[in-house]
């Protein structure tokens, strides 16, 4: 071969790789280019899918949910639990945000949700077992109220009137709903016959904190309901001992309630109502009578004591038919657990002194020394 056809052929080759270099260097960055384009893409698509899925689901909705988290579940069963409810937006980036920072103690319950709580929020009510946020507003429903003054309270601060609240607690099928859903506290022994209202006596006096603007009626119960779990369960085992369904205790706390203020005095009358109940006499307890006339009076006149109520005890002996108020926690500690006292007897001056007998006559005595003055 010649050396300018060596050359040429040489040189054609030369051109040709060098070609085929080109291309593939285009190739390459063209995958390169790609691939780099991808994965921004993708990473600013992943960042902004988890920063959303850290977000509210609604930051404008503070309507509240009921949410039960079973005994023993799992933080991907809780995971689950709040995204079926609408309360997360993604079950995995909960797990991995709780995994990434070791959140752990998440806590079985029933839980009040909104929509526009933040993910550490909610992570921190799951592990105190309370809502974190800052409350819309508060209510203060004091002791010794009755069912018909609990309404009262709350239609004057929220957005249902008296008688839809008073309608829906005397709902049949609602107070069957409830005592479903709460059968250690609320018994068959609420609709025993002659009873006025199921839930007398069962909404809890305390001030409630509400993290909506409009909280429904049955999610104002229900919060008062389970602070009256709260306090009257743990009692149980007391009010067993004393032959007392918690019925019973709840109607005795009430009673309790609005005869004395004070924790020695209200001991001491629990004693005195148990002593008269072991000796088979009535109760004889006025505020009964002024229930049962369904009216306040500054005095209870002797006409009144007539008045032919289950809830009237100078009329019918033993406990009234049920609670005739709500009650404070010191009223069901003395329920549950009456001071052992000898008397049978006490009366109130108008000062709130109380003033105890074992006898009528001593009783008499000091009726006249310190209410009728003769």
């Amino acid at each position: 071969m010649s050396d300018s056809k060596f050359k040429d052929k040489y040189k054609n080759r030369l051109k040709q790789r060098t070609e085929e270099a080109s291309t593939v260097r285009k190739i390459v960055a063209t995958i390169l280019t790609t691939i780099i384009v991808v994965l921004v893409v993708g990473g600013v698509s992943g960042y902004l899918y988890v920063k959303s899925a850290l977000e509210p689901v609604d930051a404008d909705d503070n309507s509240q949910q009921n949410v039960e988290i079973p005994l023993g579940s799992s933080t991907s069963q809780i995971a689950s639990i709040l995204e079926e409810n609408d309360i997360i937006k993604n079950d995995l980036i909960f797990r991995f945000y709780t995994k990434f920072n070791n959140e752990t103690g998440f806590q079985a319950g029933d839980y009040q949700f909104t929509q526009s709580m933040k993910l550490g929020e909610i992570i921190e009510t799951l592990k105190t077992g309370r809502l974190v946020k800052e409350p819309v507003f508060n209510i203060t429903v004091p002791e010794g109220q009755s069912l018909d003054q609990v309404a009262e309270i709350y239609a004057e601060e929220l957005d249902f009137s008296k008688k839809e609240f008073m309608d829906k607690v005397n709902d049949e099928k609602y107070i069957k709903e409830l005592m479903s859903e709460h059968s250690a506290l609320l018994t068959d022994e609420i609709m025993k016959e002659g009873i006025r209202y199921p839930l007398e006596g069962y909404l809890f006096p305390a001030t409630y904190p509400f993290y909506v603007d409009d909280p429904s009626i049955d999610q104002v119960v229900t919060k008062m309901l389970r602070k009256t779990e709260s306090v009257v369960l743990p009692y149980k085992n007391d009010l067993d001992a004393l032959n007392l369904s918690i019925h019973d205790g709840i109607t005795m706390a009430s009673l309790v309630e609005n005869e004395a203020r004070t924790e020695e005095n209200r001991k001491k009358i629990a004693g005195v109502f148990f002593n008269r109940l072991d000796e088979k006499m009535p109760l004889q307890t006025d505020p009964t009578v002024l229930y049962a006339l369904g009216e306040h009076k500054d005095r209870v006149l002797y006409e009144d004591l007539e008045v032919d109520s289950p809830y009237n005890t100078y009329k019918y002996p033993d406990l009234p038919v049920g609670p005739i108020s709500n009650f404070g926690a010191n009223s069901m500690k003395a329920a549950a657990n009456p001071a052992d006292v000898p008397f049978l007897y006490f009366l109130a001056d108008s000062d709130g002194n109380i003033y105890y007998a074992e006898t009528l006559k001593e009783h008499n005595k000091l009726k006249k020394e310190h209410i009728t003055g003769s």
